[in-house]
């Protein structure tokens, strides 16, 4: 293109664009650097290996589209650096040609720590490159306990115990938190049942203790990163993760990239109004489907309905007594499927992620419960043509979460575009 048309952008400039218009206009996306091509390139290859698995170097060259001397002068950094190994050979076609060996991530690579952090609770473990968890500790928290400094003492204590029990130095700090948090800062704006913990700059404190990169973020979205990388999300461009149990929590990927909202806020969708004048819910509103679809609300409703041991009851438990014919499981059974069918039906009318999948106390309600929600689902939902949506579920959370809580930092470090 010539100067008059295809240069304007450059010729011009955004300030003179600006000074045209006569107002403040900030750029939505920035040009890659020079000095950022190598990295930005270095995690597709990377993120291109996730999805893949082990393969060799001409897989990688034709699925990211470059040639294999391009690829190679990617890897053989990341040899050097042992992030990456050679592994089984694979023999040449009857064309001929060199054997070629599969890349995968190494074991000796630097492990990260991972952190689950709940409102009474804390469990921190390694995770390898590919996804293996080990160096497992937990730690409760005592019911007097209202102090985050003393709080902070047995979190940085249970990271202490996991980093200390290996020889091997770690990459960072991940770090998934059941509440709302601010990702900009790493701090927490709140956690039910655990206020003393608002506000606390948690991300800061563990950089300071540890001296290592922190990355902070809400525990669904960090489960979404672990079926991202780990899962049932890999290789997967939209899908959205879905929390359920004592809170409603949803994560979105959308395009190939994670939504967070602004400085962390999206995601929140258990405040979303299913009930007008409906329950009053913890947040001070009324109607949110956290007030009929937690549980909180199956409790509730089981102690009403006089079922055996109403405190302990989730989905697994319900499913045994409505199969044993005890009276009223069936009917609270339905009631709670259907309300839980509500917000997913909303969450796929709204975002069409078109691929949910569900963890927490719907998955360990198993097989069962997930055909009758899929029931309700689709009369709740519009048929549209052409769309296949999809529900199906995760690992057990806190698995997912704390692969998910390593996969923030490998996101950060390796320059996966999450």
């Amino acid at each position: 293109m010539g100067a008059e048309k295809g240069d304007w952008l450059y010729s011009m400039g955004l300030g003179e664009a600006q000074r045209t218009a006569g107002q403040e206009i900030k750029p939505t996306h920035n040009l890659i650097s020079t000095a950022s091509v190598g990295p930005v390139n270095r995690g597709r290859l990377l993120q291109a290996l996730y999805d893949m698995g082990p393969s060799s170097r001409a897989d990688l060259a034709r699925f990211t589209g470059v040639s294999r001397g391009t690829i190679g002068g990617i890897v053989q950094p990341l040899l050097e650096q042992r992030i990456l190994v050679e592994g089984e050979v694979v023999p040449p076609n009857q064309a001929g040609g060199k054997p070629a060996t599969k890349l995968w991530f190494s074991k000796d690579a630097k492990p990260i720590c991972a952190v689950l952090l709940m409102h009474d609770s804390v469990r921190t473990c390694l995770v390898s490159l590919d996804g293996e968890i080990y160096a497992q500790n937990s730690a409760a928290f005592s019911n007097e306990l209202n102090d985050p400094v003393a709080a902070f003492k047995v979190i940085s204590g249970c990271v202490e115990r996991t980093i200390t029990s290996v020889d091997l130095p770690i990459l960072g700090i991940g770090l998934a938190i059941a509440g709302m948090i601010n990702t900009e800062t790493g701090s927490i704006l709140a956690i039910n049942l655990a206020s003393f913990f608002n506000g606390f700059p948690i991300g800061a404190e563990l950089r300071k203790t540890f001296d290592v990169p922190v990355c902070v973020d809400q525990d669904a979205r960090a489960l979404l990163v672990g079926d991202r990388w780990f899962g049932k999300g890999r290789g997967r461009k939209n899908f959205a993760v879905v929390y359920t149990g004592e809170v409603l929590g949803v994560a979105l990927y959308l395009d190939g990239h994670l939504y967070r909202g602004a400085a962390g806020a999206g995601g929140e969708i258990g405040h979303t109004i299913v009930q007008l004048d409906g329950r009053a819910c913890k947040c001070g509103r009324r109607g949110c489907w956290e007030t009929i679809a937690t549980l909180g609300w199956l409790r509730d409703e089981a102690r009403e309905r006089g079922l055996p041991q109403p405190s302990s009851m989730n989905s697994r438990r319900l499913i045994v007594l409505a199969d044993q014919r005890v009276a009223g499981a069936a009917e609270l059974l339905q009631e709670y499927v259907y309300n839980l069918s509500v917000g997913l039906a909303n969450l796929q009318q709204l975002m069409a992620p078109n691929y949910i999948i569900l963890h927490g106390d719907i998955a360990h309600g198993g097989d069962r419960m997930i055909e009758l929600i899929e029931q309700n689902f689709r009369r709740l939902i519009l048929n549209r043509p052409g769309d296949e949506v999809s529900l199906a579920l995760g690992d057990t959370e806190d698995v997912a979460a704390l692969r998910g809580a390593a996969g923030l930092v490998l996101s950060e470090l390796l320059n996966f575009p999450l």
